[in-house]
This record gives structure tokens, sequence and C-alpha cells, in this order.
């Protein structure tokens, strides 16, 4: 497990924690032990396809989506293996962050739906 602890405001100071839970194939982020954001994911030979990024909604408007989003893209780089993002979310957050770009295989078909899980 990885524990990373980020302010992400002024009255935002809660404990952060992020893991990769392989039991149910996604990345959490979980705020005093509660799961405040998930990234769904599939883990195949060579690559992770990431198909949803879901945020709570007492959690929305932190940038908790984003440090989710950054944890879980560091791990796959780590890893060694490619990012697939066909979660409309991941997508965006690869577009607006730069150094993945060498890690990612874009899907054929754009993902479809709104990016806004922050």
């Amino acid at each position: 497990m990885t524990e990373f602890t980020e302010s992400t405001a002024e009255s935002f100071s809660a404990h952060v924690t992020t893991v990769r839970n392989d039991k149910f194939h996604r990345y959490e982020l979980l705020v005093d032990g509660e799961v405040a954001v998930i990234s769904q994911f599939m883990d195949k030979p060579g690559h992770i396809d990431f198909l949803h990024t879901e945020t709570r909604p007492q959690f929305k408007g932190k940038g908790l989506a984003k440090v989710l989003a950054h944890f879980a893209l560091d791990d796959v780089v780590a890893s060694g293996k490619r990012i697939i993002p066909h979660c409309p979310f991941i997508a965006a957050y690869l577009r607006a962050h730069e150094g993945y770009e060498l890690d990612v295989d874009w899907p054929p078909e754009p993902p479809v739906g709104e990016p806004g899980n922050d």
C-alpha cells in the first residue's frame, strides 16, 4: 500500500491514501479510510486499460481524482506497462499533463463521456 498525504485546499486536510486494489481491478483513493475516488482498469499483458473513474459526490471539487490519476499512471509506468485511456477522465488528465506521452497507446475511438470527476 502506498500512502500519499496532500492538502488540496486550505480547508481540506484529511489523511489521503492511494492504493491499487487488484481484487476489484481498480485504483482507490481513500480519505480518512473511506473510499472517495476509484479508477477501474483491466490489467492485460503489456498494458493497463483504464475504463472509468468516479468520485463520490461528497468528495467532488477537491482535486482528489487528479491525485488518484497521477498515482495510477505513475504506477503503470513504473510497472513497464502501457496506458490505454478508455476512461474520459484519465484521457483528459493525460492531455493536460506532460510526461506520459511515450507510455500511452490511444484507443482508435476517443473516450466517450464527461471527464469531470474532480
